[in-house]
């Protein structure tokens, strides 16, 4: 089908080939609740007069089928693991088994809101995907996405005390991540794109590693308070991101 762009955006053509905004990487061997998470700290972000989401990246549905029960939204998704999508369909109005790209062929300025809970990281372009989301966003539609933090404190703790850089299932350093943001590039890439960030928040403070002792935690305090929050970022696993695109 062929889609006619929004005058000032880019059409797939501009855009090129995204696929593969995933790399191909074995997520079959990820733990049996790694599509399920509800991720309800995120609802508090998305508009008040969100009427349709795209949830791109939305594993087994947990998170729409949660704003479909709380806010009466019609909820679409994209899942590019076939057997998670499957899930996801009985769960979700609408359901695209694919990544995230213009051959997807998604309806333009149709979304209120597209969501990126912890799904940017994966990607080899999450800027492409972010230039492709503004023509399908209606006209005052945002994004919204949750993105790890690298400059967490137990990941910085590990790597500068102990030389250590492991991978794991799941969290900041999930195997499957092939991008790490903080704060200030998260900001830099949205901006980038064309896009005003209206809100960044920290989310899911002092979690994610259990060898983060409270006494460390204790010690960034003290050291936090010391130097005026300047390193307040660092208690963070994740960022919120709350954006819209500028006018063409």
């Amino acid at each position: 089908m062929a889609l006619a762009m929004r005058q000032g955006h880019p059409s797939a053509a501009d855009l090129g080939e995204l696929a593969p905004p995933m790399m191909e990487l074995d997520y079959a061997k990820k733990p049996a609740d790694y599509f399920t998470v509800e991720r309800q700290e995120m609802l508090p972000f998305l508009p008040p007069n969100c009427r349709r989401l795209l949830d791109v990246g939305c594993g087994a549905g947990a998170f729409g089928e949660m704003v479909k029960r709380k806010k009466k939204v019609e909820v679409w998704g994209v899942e590019p693991v076939s057997s998670v999508a499957a899930e996801a369909s009985t769960k979700l109005d609408h359901v695209i088994v694919g990544t995230f790209s213009p051959q997807t062929e998604l309806p333009e300025e149709s979304f209120d809101c597209i969501v990126f809970n912890d799904v940017l990281e994966h990607m080899l372009a999450p800027e492409q995907a972010l230039r492709y989301a503004t023509s399908l966003l209606s006209c005052t539609g945002s994004i919204v996405a949750s993105i790890p933090n690298i400059r967490y404190l137990p990941i910085l703790w590990r790597l500068a005390v102990r030389g250590g850089w492991k991978y794991e299932d799941c969290g900041v350093l999930d195997r499957t991540h092939v991008r790490f943001f903080t704060r200030s590039s998260i900001i830099a890439m949205f901006q980038s794109e064309g896009y005003v960030v209206s809100d960044i928040s920290g989310i899911n403070p002092y979690q994610g590693i259990p060898q983060a002792s409270k006494r460390l935690w204790n010690a960034y305090e003290f050291m936090n308070t010391l130097f005026f929050r300047k390193f307040n970022d660092l208690k963070f696993q994740q960022f919120a991101v709350v954006a819209q695109p500028t006018l063409p």
